[in-house]
C-alpha cells in the first residue's frame, strides 16, 4: 500500500483514456467498526485493486457468491455488491465505460454482466503485472501513474478491437438522458423493431434498455442525495422521474439494499470525496 496519510485521493486518468476510464479513486480506511459496505449498481463497469488484504465481496441476494479478490472487474449489475471488511480497507477503484470494456478488456460489457472476474482471468499476465506494479508503488501518485502506463499499454495492444454497433451505442447514450426516452421511440429512430433493439442491446451490455434507464435514474438520485444542499426526498424523487417518494424508496431498497435515508446513515464513512461521474 502506498505510504501516505491521505485516506481518499483521486486523480483523472491520462487523456488517452478519456471516455474509457473514470476517475481513479484511492481509499485507505482504518479504525472503523467491522461491517459491510454496499457497492451500488451503476451505468459503468467497476475495477477494484485491493492493497494489504484481498477484497471480500459477493452479491447481496446470493450468499454463495462471496469470494476474495486482489483485483477484480464487475459488469453492469442490478443488485448491490456487498463488501465485508474487518474495519479497514485500502486500494484503488475506477470505472470503465462499456466502450472501455471493449477497448481495454477485449470484450463487450455483456460478458461481465452480473459477474465479478479477477483481472488475470480477463487479460492474463497483463492483469497480474498491472496489479503488482500498482500495489507495490510507494505513493498514491506512483500507483496512479502505474495505472496510466498499464491501461495505455492495453489500449495500444487492442487498437483493432471491435466496437459496438452504432445503433446500440447511440441508444445507450440516449438512455442516459433525463428523462430517458421510450424504447419504442428509440427503435423507430434507428429503424429497428423494439424487440430487435432490445435483443441487440442486451447482447452488447447484458441488460435491457429499460434496465439501463432505471439504473441511470438511480445514479442521478444518488448524486442528488450527496449534494451539499440536499433536497427534500419528495423533491428529489420528482426531479429524477419517480412517481412519488414511496416509489423512490422502493427502488432504492431494491437497488441499494437500503432506503435513501438508511443508505446515507450506514454508508457515510465511505462517501467522502467520492467521484460519481462514470466515464461517458
Amino acid at each position: 500500500m502506498p505510504a501516505t496519510s491521505d485516506r481518499s485521493p483521486r486523480r483523472a486518468p491520462h487523456p488517452a483514456l478519456r471516455g474509457l476510464v473514470g476517475t481513479y479513486q484511492g481509499y485507505a480506511y482504518d479504525g472503523l467498526p467491522p461491517g459491510r459496505h454496499h457497492g451500488l449498481p451503476s451505468t459503468a463497469l467497476t475495477v477494484v485493486i485491493a492493497f494489504d488484504e484481498p477484497l471480500d465481496v459477493g452479491w447481496l441476494h446470493q450468499p454463495d457468491s462471496r469470494s476474495l479478490h486482489w483485483s477484480v472487474a464487475s459488469g453492469l449489475h442490478r443488485e448491490p455488491a456487498v463488501i465485508t471488511h474487518p474495519g479497514r480497507q485500502a486500494g484503488i477503484q475506477f470505472d470503465l465505460s462499456p466502450a472501455g470494456s471493449r477497448a481495454l478488456l477485449g470484450q463487450p460489457a455483456a460478458e461481465l454482466s452480473d459477474a465479478m472476474v479477477p483481472l488475470p482471468e480477463l487479460i492474463g499476465e497483463a492483469g497480474t503485472s498491472l496489479y503488482d506494479e500498482v500495489a507495490s508503488a510507494p505513493s498514491w501518485e506512483a500507483s496512479f501513474a502505474a495505472l496510466d502506463r498499464r491501461l495505455i499499454a492495453l489500449l495500444r495492444g487492442r487498437q483493432a478491437a471491435s466496437v459496438a454497433r452504432p445503433e446500440v451505442s447511440w441508444t445507450w447514450s440516449r438512455l442516459l438522458a433525463s428523462p430517458a426516452p421510450r424504447v419504442g421511440d428509440l427503435a423507430a429512430e434507428v429503424g429497428w423493431s423494439p424487440r430487435h433493439l432490445t435483443g441487440q442491446f442486451r447482447h452488447e451490455y447484458g441488460v435491457t434498455p429499460k434496465q439501463v434507464a432505471r439504473i441511470g435514474r438511480f445514479e442521478r438520485a444518488r448524486a442528488g442525495l450527496l449534494r451539499r444542499q440536499r433536497p427534500r426526498l419528495a423533491d428529489l424523487a420528482a426531479e429524477c422521474g419517480y412517481a412519488d417518494q414511496a416509489h423512490f424508496s422502493r427502488e432504492w431498497q431494491d437497488l441499494a439494499g437500503y432506503t435513501p435515508t438508511e443508505w446515507l446513515r450506514v454508508e457515510h464513512p465511505f462517501l467522502h470525496d467520492v467521484d460519481l461521474a462514470p466515464p461517458q
